[in-house]
């Protein structure tokens, strides 16, 4: 089963000639999550290889420009290309003004409903579930009201050993049994616990999204854990000044964050427009997290399965 993030946009608030704004897409059992909307996103989607009409919901951290200015013409696309079903949209308000603002003036007649909810940026909350994964807000610190989101895997289906089912003789009564986690009584009346008789195949994996925001130990705590983590480096450890002072966070604070959480693996994006060359956010990035990548257009990391 999939478990993938792919990177839409990487630039900050100034695009550049190689960098779209924010966006990714979360590949999750092959179901597809928006996470931030940044102006291209559609056209990014497209080059991706990824069919917009798979998106199942998307998630918008915060109400600046380079976060949101994209999710409108995507609204309308989404139109074009057929969509029935509704789209979910996890957002801060004031958005319902904006997007009905938009749906009266530009998309009265789209043929599914666009569905908002909005996310309270203060409180660490699921926000989306289904049978396959959990999504929790987590309060970020920004200038305006901002959120992160934690998309983790809910538990896979125990199996059964099959040396077991042979040494048990085992029917397809008692395996189904074994498979809900439940003990096994044998017809001699010994009773099996499902300990012995399953195990689960892998570990449920996560994936955390920080952007944008202040250094927070509260939201990397959070994320203990986690798989993959994205956080925002702004700017380089020089200017954590104005890092601070604009609600941002360097490149030495993401990683600082991502050790905090104990993070298998880091990604770093956002980067500012006075950054020709991400590598010099990286690796001073590594210098503290070794695990340490950036946030590349097009680029997709995938999290494997692991014990």
């Amino acid at each position: 089963m999939s478990f993938k993030v792919t990177i839409l946009g990487s630039a900050s608030a100034k695009p550049t000639a190689t960098r779209h704004p924010s966006a990714q897409a979360v590949d999750i059992h092959e179901q597809y999550y928006l996470v931030d909307a940044g102006e291209g996103v559609q056209q990014q989607l497209v080059r991706c290889g990824i069919n917009p009409l798979k998106l199942r919901a998307a998630f918008i951290s915060h109400l600046h420009g380079d976060h949101v200015f994209g999710l409108f013409p995507l609204l309308s696309s989404l139109g074009l290309y057929g969509r029935r079903t509704p789209l979910e949209v996890f957002a801060p308000a004031p958005f319902g003004e904006i997007l009905a603002c938009h749906l009266r003036y530009f998309d009265a007649d789209l043929p599914y409903e666009v569905v908002w909810h909005a996310t309270d940026t203060t409180q660490h909350a699921l926000l989306w579930e289904n049978r396959t994964v959990e999504v929790w807000s987590i309060p970020l610190r920004h200038r305006v009201p901002c959120a992160g989101f934690l998309f983790r895997e809910k538990e896979p289906p125990l199996n059964v050993d099959k040396f077991r089912i042979a040494k048990y003789g085992l029917s397809i009564a008692q395996i189904t049994a074994a498979k809900r986690g439940e003990d096994v009584l044998l017809d001699s009346g010994e009773r099996i616990p499902n300990a012995e008789l399953t195990y689960r195949p892998y570990a449920p994996r996560s994936y955390a999204y920080l952007s944008d925001t202040n250094f927070s130990a509260k939201a990397a705590r959070l994320c203990t854990g986690v798989d993959l983590m994205y956080h925002e480096a702004t700017y380089a450890a020089a200017e954590r000044r104005i890092a601070r002072e604009r609600g941002h966070a360097t490149s030495a604070e993401a990683a600082e964050a991502a050790l905090r959480a104990g993070a298998r693996r880091l990604v770093i994006g956002h980067y500012s427009s006075r950054y020709k060359d991400e590598s010099v956010l990286v690796e001073e990035a590594r210098r503290i997290f070794p695990e340490t990548f950036a946030a590349i257009e097009g680029t997709t990391f995938t999290i494997e399965k692991h014990d």
